[in-house]
């Protein structure tokens, strides 16, 4: 017998009486657990501090958000991201300029929807310098469209301010109107052709 095969021997002859040992010492003993309550509609599965991230569209960078808290409830039966201390969002165009500004004091979005809800001092500037006001708006990203039923400001640079009840809009904020419009400055452009 070679000095190997004596090695490889009592490498196994010690491996199994190990094992043996091992194996005969356990025993099935009855362990006491706590059972883990979780409510996926109150405590979020991820909940996030200090966050600023860049959100892609396509290859492109389309948004930046920035927000002291966003909790993620995506076991809840209606799965959706919570923003409890607000958010600040931009929105840019291919060139990285900025066509939209949004802040708000709490935000949530619905994933499975796609539909943004903001609230408290809801803040947003379009391209075009123009700077829009409410206590709620609803941003439907399937459709592209801001909307809301409750009293929104706007004011136009050199063309006054605009408001009323209920508002809608492109997702740019460009293209908008007011539905029940009232106390507002008209500006008619004395230039143009009708």
């Amino acid at each position: 017998m070679t000095t190997i095969q004596k090695y490889t021997k009592a490498f196994i002859a010690t491996f199994l009486g190990v094992a043996i040992f091992l194996l005969s010492g356990c025993k099935k003993e009855k362990e006491d657990l706590a059972t883990l309550i979780f409510d996926s509609e109150t405590v979020p599965m991820i909940d996030s501090d200090s966050v600023t991230t860049l959100i892609s569209d396509s290859g492109l960078i389309r948004y930046k958000l920035v927000t002291k808290t966003w909790q993620f409830f995506e076991k809840s039966k209606d799965p959706h991201w919570y923003f409890p201390d607000g958010f600040y969002v931009e929105q840019f165009d291919s060139l990285f300029h900025i066509e939209v500004s949004i802040k708000s004091d709490t935000a949530w979005r619905y994933t499975n929807k796609q539909i943004w809800k903001l609230k408290g001092n809801v803040f947003i500037k379009n391209i075009i310098d123009e700077t829009f006001s409410s206590e709620e708006l609803f941003w439907d990203e399937k459709k592209e469209k801001i909307y809301s039923d409750k009293y929104i400001k706007i004011v136009r640079p050199n063309k006054g301010l605009v408001q009323g009840l209920g508002f809608e809009s492109n997702q740019s904020m460009t293209s908008w109107r007011i539905i029940k419009p009232f106390d507002t400055d008209l500006y008619f452009d004395e230039n143009k052709e009708f």
